[in-house]
């Protein structure tokens, strides 16, 4: 039986029409915005396609918007090579490579109490070969590139690494994504080499609830390091908060608060399953809680336009500074426009950051492979992407990383 979104469909397919007549016919410019908004089901009934997608027609449908609009992007903005067009048309244009899997910090999201084994040093990527790598996929159509961890600014030739990625033609932007403890004195350098944009994590206000969440002292440095990037023009300095009932839920309006003179984006994450992280649905705050008791103190957000390829639903308080964003991995997840990609600091690729399947690079490199060769394993590794991860319950179930080994 066809559903309320169905007659909602079409009731609105003459006015859509020339809204969004970018992406071809009208349904499918509304069917993939209404897979944005309400995710996926990842039973074996909806063979991995949106939830309400149960006939023929209306999977074909599904698939077919997300095709439309990675194959004009690709026409309308620069080349970008098969090898990253995965079987759904999803085109992955945004490169992460974890750069060390140690990390000055010991956060309860991240790693087990008793820390997690590390890869031995010789086994991890040189500089020369996450350089070589980044240049494959940048000269194949990746724009963005950001550098993860563990905490990559623990790793000594950091400078020296955002230099050279940044030097690579065609790349757009080079991001970093860090725990602040050391940045603010690196951040100069770091800047002047190429680094372009700024995620900082801190998941509480309160010194001594850091100290239990992340096992170590060092708040004062973060909030050094943020005030640190403002002063040498980052905006907005994106603030990583994951949320967990119990732990901080109650800091949410304080986080908010910060964006009234300040131009931060505070990104609010739902709490996610990984190796290790004692995952527990108790701990989950869904994302319209969170909204919810934001606008009780601060009256309606107003909500800011969201690219497709978003991991974030962004919003902003009337006269604010900053904005607030959530990242809705659990509850409404966004994998119809997925364009990531992840190099693990081992150099294993890995298309998916909630999959399992990982497919080694570095193996290949040094049994001297060419660049073509490795252009045909990330490409049948990308053809072999899923439409959409699985739902929270069974990720708490599948093994995968601790997340300190995948990268933040």
């Amino acid at each position: 039986m066809r559903g309320w979104w169905f007659r909602d469909l079409s009731h609105h397919r003459r006015s859509l029409s020339s809204k969004y007549r970018l992406f071809g016919d009208c349904t499918d410019a509304y069917t993939f915005r209404f897979v944005r908004k309400f995710g996926f089901s990842a039973s074996p009934r909806s063979t991995q396609m949106p939830r309400f997608a149960r006939d023929e027609t209306q999977m074909r449908m599904c698939s077919t918007s997300c095709a439309n609009l990675s194959i004009e992007t690709v026409q309308n903005d620069c080349p970008v090579s098969d090898m990253l067009i995965d079987s759904f048309g999803r085109m992955h244009t945004y490169l992460r490579i974890s750069l060390t899997e140690r990390c000055n910090l010991r956060c309860q999201y991240c790693m087990p109490a008793e820390g997690v084994e590390l890869t031995p040093k010789p086994e991890l990527l040189t500089t020369d070969e996450i350089v070589r790598l980044a240049n494959i996929f940048v000269s194949s159509g990746v724009d963005k590139i950001r550098l993860t961890g563990g905490e990559p600014t623990v790793r000594k030739d950091i400078e020296d690494v955002c230099l050279q990625l940044s030097s690579l033609k065609g790349l757009k932007s080079l991001a970093m994504t860090t725990n602040g403890i050391a940045l603010a004195r690196k951040l100069p350098k770091l800047k002047e080499n190429g680094l372009k944009s700024i995620n900082i994590s801190l998941d509480t206000l309160v010194p001594t609830k850091f100290e239990f969440m992340t096992r170590r002292r060092g708040h004062e440095k973060v909030l050094e390091s943020i005030d640190a990037s403002i002063g040498l023009g980052y905006n907005p300095v994106k603030v990583n908060c994951v949320v967990m009932r119990g732990i901080n839920d109650d800091e949410l309006c304080d986080f908010v608060e910060m964006t009234r003179y300040k131009p931060v984006n505070i990104r609010f994450i739902e709490f996610m399953p990984f190796d290790g992280n004692v995952w527990n649905i108790k701990k989950l705050v869904p994302y319209a809680e969170m909204l919810d008791r934001v606008e009780k103190r601060f009256g309606k957000l107003k909500k800011l336009h969201d690219h497709h390829t978003d991991t974030a639903k962004s919003f902003k308080v009337d006269h604010f500074c900053g904005t607030v964003s959530f990242i809705t991995s659990m509850t409404e997840h966004f994998c119809a426009g997925c364009n990531r990609l992840r190099i693990l600091a081992d150099g294993n690729f890995k298309v998916c950051l909630f999959g399992p399947s990982e497919v080694s690079l570095r193996d290949p490199i040094r049994n001297g492979i060419d660049d073509d060769g490795l252009k045909e394993i990330i490409g049948a590794a990308v053809k072999r992407k899923k439409f959409a991860h699985a739902d929270m319950f069974q990720l708490a179930k599948t093994a995968n990383r601790p997340m300190i080994h995948i990268g933040g």
